[in-house]
């Protein structure tokens, strides 16, 4: 039971992978069966025109737009491109390549390399690793200018600190490696970091210091040369005397002291004079009333104003004061310096530390917090006489403070046990002459870079947040268990790393108004906002050390170390009772324990919970499990400067959600540092920085059902209140009955299992919302694939079911004004069903049950709980709450509501098709076109099934006598939805499955078969519906096909020789031919925003790994596989419709940051307060418009052909049917008609088609973890006559191609329609 109290000091952390959020409901809301039509005309209402749109009797006149021309232009203009190559098969490889895509080896040698340099644990071995890849991998972005600071920050300290009698070899390396940087030898040039290491170097060991050291073996530079070599890369100065790399104020003084005398020498006045400046900022005592405004103006000292002068790629050139410097009223101190400057250099207000605090303290001491609350749970144990071991007692806390302690010794033990193998099998390997091909991966510097304590502790919390994992009850898949604590022990190691310097943290800044020059969609806006991001990055990336990442195989092997020993030590003490004796039993089991399952007809491993544990799971408290990772922010998020610096404070979180696709972070890394991510970066910060609080009214009615245990909307019971199917009699002899029988208990086993893995999820967000309670929270965000939004926390954010969302409320308040009231009001129709009435009729829903909407808000659960039949029941709860409050005031309009209301767009996906398409029928089935009540294609398609199955029930037909009356537009919807991204007869049969056993009015042997049954009903129905969105998806499709086949032009030569140059002897033997391995193309696009869209289908490749526990297959990113061109084909449409909407959003948001709106979405779903619903409303009309009056196909087909431009396809590739859709003649493919006719009536095409999962594709899990252990499906087998057939076409034209843009086919043909007029339709979003 979950007590009433508030936490006190320590939040609610935790630790899990990071899982995406699957949205409640895909796209409108489930609407219930009501009759709208027969619903009371509003008495007393006229029809009130909202103000984006004109009356009736005004119609011609000129319409206001409510975005600027600024963002018309931006979008009729040519986005610009990122391009690079495609990746290479895996037995080729080329200097492009390898600069590009990094291999497994080289990124375990980087990483290695890291690990020996943290805390200098083996900096000889890493000194050899990195002269090993200087040779190697020359020129290579991987060993960027940071890892060569990181080599002489190492070699310093080991001058300085460790190895006195080698100093002057370690200072010679120093000195040579800094001489190589500044000749440019390796690409890699000297920063700000790297002229104050080696000042460091100077001030420490030069002829007239303490320690003086003669180097002969390498030029060394006094401060006057160092100086004159900053000047020339034109580095600020006061950057260098300011940098990470000087830890004490004496140092960072003496630092200035002797560039000022080597200026001065040097007749340098300018550097003088910044040098000053600096000291004098060192001297200035911070202001603590700063950000607080003068109550009467007085008279004090003023920081004088800086001038920052940067470069292109952001490195300050210069910094000087403006004005006269005061002088010091505190001894010099270097962190007043660095915030004064990273102020200036930010461009932005820089986030106060008392406000970080609280957010540093939540993100940096998890596992501090972890410990203390179950090492106290222990001792009250203790105190109150309970048992004091922690194993017999029943309480999850108690138990994994036993685990922890255990675990501890045993890494203490293990670690230095596999130390001295490590040592033993190196100096063997170094006795032997054999060469090695690749570093080996000592697990030891690893395990070192945390300490024991922290090892233990993020094993244990990690492994039991996993609980339920990956679709296995009570457990977790073994690779999933090993990655994900691999993982968490980088992902901490790095967030440490981040915590080490303190870092200034910029504030976002609000957008700027849209008027005028500084509209962030002009040019002058766009780079202005590209200097200040790229500014502050720079900054921020000198101000961090350098980490590296991990491979794949790297975090299996410390999660398997880790696992394997608390799988050891971990055990629980059960007790139980002898049904024969009444005797108490008492062992000590295992809590956790490996098996293998069956899952999808694939043999799995899988760590299984104890029975006992997996019980406490949904009953105790979950707070030790969770990650700050997983949390709201307290504070705003950091803005996002790169892909991969954004969103929490200290812990890494990348703009992207990648799955497992090394093509889509270079893309991304690529477009990020060319500067063309603004706005979606911008955008992401405008989502971020909503501010949120906890719905305390609604919260109190939660956790009052929550600790009843009661099943209650949505809340699942504490234990499963379903009864088990009984047994039948017959079901020796009867074996329909026993078929039945089986089929029942199967569906109840899951029933009862996804009771527990609910109420699991439930016990989460209850904690989390409990936790923060009274706080302003904030949700970080990033992006898919697909450029769609999502909160970066899983458990609780608006993205989240019914009851995360009632959970929530804007943090500011807005008065409702007469608009307002009635948008709360039609809100709350839509929120229980009512939504596809007029808005009239919606009010008029609401005035009829006021008096059941008053007893909702004031006895929710001792009243008649008329809030509890609604779809969505918390959200119609907490809506209840506050509508009753503004109609207790006198005047309800002046009521401060802070409810999000929602604008959904209705079945959006085909609104972008019939926008697309200019499709009039369309627009007019989803609302784009103007009329007096709102259109629902799915009750549409829905009743003509319904109609159907009456007509089979007059033949007898046994389906549909158990269907008849039960089709319901959530029935189909989901079908309907995704039929125009291809979903087949299998994917629709599968969607009504799911649907059909949730009505649970359905005999669970009849609800596959019915399934099947009315699948081919939905699909009939639906026929020519769409056939305009039918058209641009064929089309789609047909182009990504060829693309997936395509190679390009300087791999032709390759791809078709007989004896090809080859650097893996296996891989060259492949059978086959070769073209087939040549197929490497992914569809990739660019969205209006400029984010490069790549689809990550490839073929799966997986590694091998022996680990304690089983043997896993992981699939590795490094390791290029050929695209999987069905899935490229099929997946094309839904990603780029989502690529669509994902642009309307954040056009939308950024517009209404503009004008001052509080912004939140859910893909197509916008909210905003009540009072701002007409304003929000006009500006998702105007961005959609201006979206789609920018020819988004064209520019799409113009794309291609210049991405694609050099690429070409094999004639053996576009065999069948393909042929005859692309409408190919023997002329066009330039070979004879004979072997025209042998390429149309071969029957390769129609074997590659498989089934088009677009269902899946349209809604992926954009969970970044991979099934590890899944295998592929068996390959179809071909006939011999097929066979010989394939081999004679190979053979005849296994060496011509055709043009890829040749065979591109042309734009579907655009209909009338058009999308101005979705300004009149009111029911567009609603």
């Amino acid at each position: 039971m979950i007590p009433l109290t508030r936490r006190n000091a320590a939040r609610a952390v935790s630790y899990t992978r990071q899982t995406l959020p699957r949205p409640a409901r895909l796209y409108s809301t489930p609407t219930k069966k009501l009759h709208a039509e027969e619903a009371l005309s509003t008495s007393g209402t006229s029809q009130e025109f909202p103000s984006y749109m004109t009356q009736a009797s005004t119609s011609s006149a000129p319409r206001t737009k409510a975005i600027h021309d600024d963002m018309h232009d931006f979008l009729h203009r040519r986005t610009s491109y990122t391009i690079l190559p495609a990746p290479l098969p895996d037995d080729v490889a080329t200097p492009a390549s390898d600069y590009f895509f990094a291999d497994s080896p080289t990124q375990d040698a980087v990483a290695i390399m890291d690990a020996c340099l943290h805390g200098l644990q083996d900096v000889p071995r890493a000194k050899e690793m990195f002269e090993r890849l200087r040779e190697t991998r020359q020129g290579d972005p991987i060993l960027e200018s940071r890892v060569y600071n990181l080599m002489l920050e190492a070699y310093l300290e080991m001058a300085t600190n460790r190895e006195e009698i080698n100093r002057a070899n370690w200072l010679e390396d120093a000195w040579q490696l800094y001489n190589d940087m500044e000749h440019g030898r390796d690409n890699a040039h000297p920063t700000a970091n790297t002229y104050a290491i080696m000042l460091q170097a100077w001030l420490r060991f030069n002829p007239d210091s303490k320690n003086p050291v003669i180097i002969g073996g390498a030029e060394v530079h006094d401060p006057v040369s160092l100086l004159r070599n900053i000047i020339g890369r034109q580095i600020s100065p006061s950057l260098v005397v300011a940098d990470r790399a000087f830890t004490t104020d004496e140092e960072a003084n003496e630092a200035i002291k002797a560039l000022s005398k080597a200026a001065v020498q040097m007749g340098l006045s300018s550097v003088v004079s910044e040098l000053g400046m600096a000291e004098s900022l060192g001297r200035q005592a911070p202001d603590p009333l700063e950000d607080v405004p003068e109550v009467v103006p007085v008279m004090k000292a003023k920081t004088p104003d800086l001038e920052v002068k940067h470069l292109e790629d952001g490195t300050v050139s210069e910094v000087k004061a403006q004005g006269p410097i005061p002088a010091g009223e505190v001894p010099f101190n270097l962190e007043i310096l660095r915030r004064h400057l990273s102020q200036v250099i930010l461009a932005r207000r820089v986030l106060s530390e008392d406000v970080a605090l609280r957010q540093k303290l939540l993100e940096q001491s998890v596992y501090n917090v972890a410990v203390e609350r179950m090492k106290h749970q222990a001792e009250m144990l203790d105190k109150v006489g309970l048992p004091s071991k922690g194993l017999q007692s029943n309480n999850l806390k108690a138990w994994m403070w036993a685990w922890h302690q255990k675990l501890l010794t045993r890494i203490q033990a293990e670690l230095e046990n596999l130390i001295v193998e490590e040592r033993v099998i190196a100096k063997m390997r170094q006795s032997s002459a054999r060469q090695r091909k690749h570093e080996d991966i000592m697990l030891s510097p690893f395990l070192k870079l945390l300490s024991p304590e922290k090892l233990s502790l993020i094993t244990v919390m990690e492994v039991m947040h996993l609980h339920g994992a990956g679709g296995v009850n009570d457990g977790m898949k073994t690779a999933r268990a090993l990655l994900s604590v691999g993982r968490a022990v980088e992902a901490e190691y790095k967030a440490e790393m981040c915590k080490k310097n303190k870092i200034s943290l910029p504030v976002p800044t609000l957008m700027p108004a849209r008027a005028g020059d500084k509209s962030i969609f002009t040019n002058a806006g766009y780079r202005d906002l590209y200097a200040r991001r790229v500014a502050a990055r720079k900054y921020m990336e000198d101000s961090e050390e350098w980490t590296s990442e991990w491979s794949q195989l790297i975090r299996v092997k410390v999660g398997s170390f880790l696992v394997d020993c608390l799988m050891d030590v971990a055990t629980v003490q059960r007790t139980m009772t002898d049904p024969r004796t009444g005797e108490q039993i008492m062992e000590e089991q295992p809590a956790f324990y490996h098996q293998y399952e069956y899952l999808r007809g694939h043999k799995l491993g899988v760590i299984k919970f104890n029975p006992a544990v997996a019980e406490r799971m949904s009953k105790d408290s979950v707070a030790e499990t969770l990650h700050p990772r997983h949390l709201p922010m307290l504070v705003k998020p950091k803005p996002w400067l790169s892909y991969n610096q954004g969103g929490y404070l200290y812990n890494r979180s990348w703009a992207m959600r990648f799955k497992d696709s090394r093509e889509q972070e270079v893309y991304l890394r690529h477009a990020s540092d060319a500067g063309r991510l603004e706005l979606v970066f911008a955008g992401l910060d405008v989502l971020g920085s909503t501010p949120w609080r906890i719905n305390r009214r609604v919260f109190d009615v939660v956790l009052q059902v929550w600790n009843s245990g009661e099943r209650f909307c949505k809340i699942p019971p504490a234990v499963p209140d379903e009864p088990e199917p009984a047994r039948p009699e017959n079901m020796e002899f009867d074996n329909k009955a026993k078929t039945v029988y089986i089929e029942r208990q199967k569906m109840w086993q899951q029933a009862k299992a996804a009771n527990h893995s609910d109420r699991c999820s439930v016990n989460y967000k209850v904690e989390i919302a409990r936790a923060f309670l009274g706080d302003t929270i904030y949700f970080p965000h990033n992006v898919d694939f697909r450029g769609r939004a999502y909160p970066i926390p899983p458990h609780l954010s608006h993205i989240g079911d019914d009851l995360s969302r009632g959970l929530l409320l804007f943090d500011e308040a807005k008065p409702l004004g007469p608009r307002g009231l009635r948008w709360l009001k039609i809100h709350l129709a839509n929120l229980y069903g009512y939504d596809k009435a007029s808005f009239d009729e919606r009010v008029q829903f609401v005035h009829d049950h006021l008096e059941d909407i008053i007893d909702s808000a004031e006895h929710p659960l001792d009243g008649k709980r008329w809030w509890t039949k609604a779809d969505d029941p918390w959200q119609c709860l907490a809506t209840c709450i506050e509508l009753k409050s503004a109609l207790d005031l006198p005047d309800p309009e002046s009521y401060e509501c802070s409810l999000p209301v929602h604008q959904d767009g209705t079945c959006n996906g085909l609104q972008h098709y019939a926008a697309l398409g200019g499709d009039a029928a369309g627009a007019a089935q989803v609302n784009l076109a103007a009329a007096d009540r709102p259109s629902d294609v799915y009750t549409y398609v829905a009743n003509m099934v319904e109609k159907s199955i009456e007509e089979d029930l007059e033949k007898g037909n046994k389906y549909a006598e158990v269907l008849a009356g039960k089709i319901s537009r959530k029935v189909v919807k989901q079908t309907v939805m995704t039929t125009v991204y291809g979903v087949t007869f299998i994917g629709a049969r599968d969607q009504i499955e799911r649907q059909l056993k949730e009505r649970g009015d359905i005999p669970a042997e009849m609800c596959w078969l019915g399934a099947s049954y009315l699948a081919k009903k939905v699909l009939a129905s639906i026929g020519d519906l769409f056939q305009g969105a039918k058209d641009i998806q064929n089309w789609l499709n047909m182009c990504a096909r060829l693309i997936a086949k395509a190679i390009p032009e300087d791999r032709l030569v390759q791809s078709f020789s007989e004896n090809p140059t080859t650097t893996n002897k296996r891989a060259s033997k492949s059978k086959g031919p070769r073209w087939k391995k040549e197929q490497m193309t992914s569809v990739v696009w660019t969205t209006p925003l400029g984010l490069p869209i790549v689809q990550p289908y490839r073929a799966i490749k997986r590694k091998q790994v022996m680990t304690a526990i089983q043997t896993v297959f992981i699939s590795d990113p490094n390791l290029p596989s050929t695209v999987n061109s069905q899935k490229q084909a099929s997946a094309f449409p839904p990603n780029f419709i989502h690529s669509l909407d994902a642009t309307h959003m954040m056009l939308t948001a950024l517009e209404c940051r503009a004008q001052g709106l509080t912004f939140a979405s859910v893909h197509d779903s916008y909210w905003t307060h009540p009072s701002d619903i007409d304003q929000m409303s006009a500006i998702i009309r105007d961005t959609f418009i201006a979206l789609h009056s920018s020819n988004v196909l064209k520019s799409l087909y113009d794309e291609f052909r210049e991405r694609y431009a050099d690429y070409k396809v094999p004639l053996v590739a576009i065999q069948g049917p393909l042929i005859k859709k692309l409408g190919l003649t023997p002329e066009s493919l330039g070979v004879s008609v004979q072997d025209a006719k042998l390429l149309t009536e071969s029957t390769e095409e129609v074997e590659e088609e498989v089934e088009q999962e677009a269902a899946v594709a349209a809604d992926e899990d954009e969970d970044a973890e991979l099934d590890a252990e899944e295998e592929e499906k068996p390959k179809k087998r071909k006939s011999k006559k097929i066979a010989l057939k394939s081999g004679e076409i190979e053979k005849r034209l296994g060496g011509k191609f055709v043009n890829l843009v040749d065979l591109l086919p042309a734009l579907p043909e655009k209909g009338k329609f058009d999308v101005n007029l979705i300004k009149e339709s009111q029911y567009f979003f609603s």
